[in-house]
């Protein structure tokens, strides 16, 4: 069986406040990186086998703070980026909640695409087919995927069995973890969601 520990990354100075999607230089600075570090020593007492991460400089950063301890190098997947915002990205949260689409993507976010950008719809099926890429590379293993929110949000409705027009409904703070297990032949079981506390309880 695979066990894939689904890892927000840490938070950066902008995170609550900006939509920063894809756009570069967006780092986790001082305080981010505590959190990373927490969510490391949270990890500590798990084998964990790889490390995937999205290749944005928070989700990157925040790989290399679980790795630092494991002798092991995160590898960067495309399939784990950040939704592409397009032509929000960028924008505070502020000046895109005054937009009609933005009740679409808080009510029926599978209507929606973003201008310049994709859709959530495509967003959700790339997180999950990537998902389901590394499961089947470590069918016995335990492996850390860190990537971004709403991409997580939607990797979790989908194992639920939820549709995506709920996924709004599934909180992940920054540096969280949710844990999802595919085991050959059997259905998926979503073990924790938003997690910062003891492995073991994830059982």
């Amino acid at each position: 069986m695979a066990r894939l520990l689904l890892i927000r990354h840490a938070p950066t100075p902008e995170t609550g406040k900006t939509l920063t999607g894809r756009l570069p230089g967006v780092s986790l600075a001082d305080g981010g990186v505590r959190a990373a570090r927490r969510t490391a020593e949270v990890l500590a007492p798990l084998k964990v086998a790889a490390i995937y991460a999205s290749p944005i400089e928070r989700t990157w950063e925040t790989a290399l703070e679980i790795a630092a301890e494991r002798g092991i190098d995160p590898i960067a997947h495309e399939g784990l980026l950040e939704v592409d915002y397009g032509a929000w990205s960028g924008r505070t949260l502020a000046s895109l909640s005054k937009l009609k689409a933005w009740r679409v993507v808080q009510t029926t976010p599978s209507r929606m695409t973003f201008p310049g950008g994709e859709s959530l719809v495509g967003a959700q099926a790339r997180a999950v087919a990537a998902c389901e890429s590394i499961a089947a590379a470590h069918k016995k293993a335990t492996v850390a995927l860190v990537t971004h929110a709403d991409i997580i949000k939607a990797v979790i409705a989908h194992y639920l069995g939820q549709p995506l027009d709920l996924f709004q409904r599934i909180g992940v703070a920054p540096a969280s973890v949710s844990v999802v297990d595919l085991p050959d032949g059997m259905p998926p079981m979503v073990r924790t969601v938003n997690s910062s506390g003891d492995p073991a309880s994830w059982n």
